[in-house]
């Protein structure tokens, strides 16, 4: 049996503007994730307060030594670049490497599609988001720290709000996009406009 297990989710897939976010979390093997952060689900279903109070929590425990996490990021001109797969592949394979950087020591659970680099025993679940609560875990901290990120990025960008909308498709966004062009943070592969000349 390998002494660690890593769960991994990604947020911001969709967004039209700022980082796509990926959360790895490292586990001792048999650690009870569901009892030790209780209410933990997809951070998709879980309101704002109740995922930083699960980030909180995770702090506390990081202190603590026995569970650890990191986040990686890849940003808005990685993506344009070399698109979204490769964009959170890389933060994947980062974020990994980092807890684990001996394969041998670690089993690693992946969200949908996502894949760790393939020297690691891993598995990928379907909708592990909602049904594995180490990869639960790790939807919270990617989620969380990619919303802190777009609110601290509404104060450069105020006419945007993303504050509101954390660079999501929204009307309001949309508005903003036809009013004052693309910002610097912006995926332009996603906004298919171009932004007025300066």
């Amino acid at each position: 049996m390998r002494p660690f297990v890593i769960g991994v989710d990604e947020a911001g897939r969709a967004p039209l503007a700022g980082p796509v976010s990926v959360g790895v979390v490292r586990v001792p093997e048999g650690f009870d994730v569901a009892r030790e952060f209780p209410g933990v689900k997809d951070s998709k279903k879980l309101s704002p307060d109740k995922r930083e109070e699960i980030y909180r929590l995770l702090l506390k425990r990081q202190e603590s030594g026995d569970v650890q996490f990191c986040v990686r990021f890849s940003d808005h001109l990685y993506i344009d670049s070399f698109g979204i797969t490769r964009a959170v592949r890389r933060a994947v394979w980062s974020g990994v490497k980092f807890l684990a950087p001996d394969p041998a020591l670690a089993r690693v659970q992946l969200d949908g599609l996502l894949q760790a680099p393939c020297a690691y025993a891993q598995e990928t679940i379907v909708h592990g988001d909602d049904l594995v609560p180490l990869i639960s875990l790790a939807s919270v901290v990617a989620k969380v720290r990619r919303d802190r990120l777009m609110r601290r990025l509404s104060r450069t960008y105020p006419e945007y709000y993303f504050e509101l909308h954390k660079g999501y498709g929204t009307q309001t966004h949309w508005d903003a996009i036809n009013m004052h062009g693309l910002c610097d943070i912006h995926r332009r592969t996603y906004c298919n406009v171009d932004a007025p000349p300066q």
